[in-house]
């Protein structure tokens, strides 16, 4: 009897690892271009904040102390930017676009998608995954050039899939050396 559970237990781990390798992220280019273009989504739909008021205490005087910071500059507008974005990411699949080309697509009605509905869904569980730790490996870096304002819409791809996650190549020329942007 405790042969069987445990055999049991064996073909059960086994099966749930395959199971997670046919989900993995084969093209972690295009999975980091479509986080990346999600991210720019939100930068480019923010709306202009005041600055943050900091200024709580009272001195001896009576007059308020603290600082006034620039939202742009500040760790909360870091938070409104990356915080939920990997459950955003629930609502892309791989979409196939001919027979050797497959697409990461946002989907705004599942009910009258066209392919496998449990593998899309397994696919937009994958991406989110990967969403995850993408910004687990790259959350510091990435929350300091959004508050330097290296982080523009047009950029993120290559700030975040290029330069900081490594998941994409930089364009080079011939001879193999990277190019600088013009």
């Amino acid at each position: 009897m405790a042969e069987d559970s445990s055999s049991r237990l064996v073909f059960a781990i086994a099966l749930l690892s395959l199971f997670s390798a046919g989900l993995s992220i084969d093209d972690k280019c295009a999975a980091c271009t479509a986080i990346a273009e999600e991210l720019e989504r939100g930068l480019m739909n923010e709306r202009p904040r005041n600055h943050l008021d900091m200024r709580h205490r009272l001195d001896a005087k009576g007059q308020r102390q603290g600082k006034v910071i620039d939202y742009r500059v500040s760790e909360l507008r870091v938070v409104d930017l990356l915080d939920g974005l990997c459950e955003k990411m629930q609502d892309y699949t791989l979409e196939k676009v001919d027979s050797s080309t497959q697409v990461w697509m946002k989907v705004d009605n599942w009910d009258i998608l066209k392919t496998n509905k449990q593998e899309a869904r397994a696919y937009s569980k994958a991406i989110s995954s990967f969403c995850g730790r993408l910004l687990e490996e790259t959350e510091d870096e990435l929350s300091e050039l959004i508050k330097k304002g290296s982080v523009k819409a047009g950029s993120v791809s290559k700030v975040l899939c290029e330069d900081l996650g490594r998941y994409c190549d930089q364009p080079s020329d011939d001879d193999g050396k990277v190019m600088d942007e013009l």
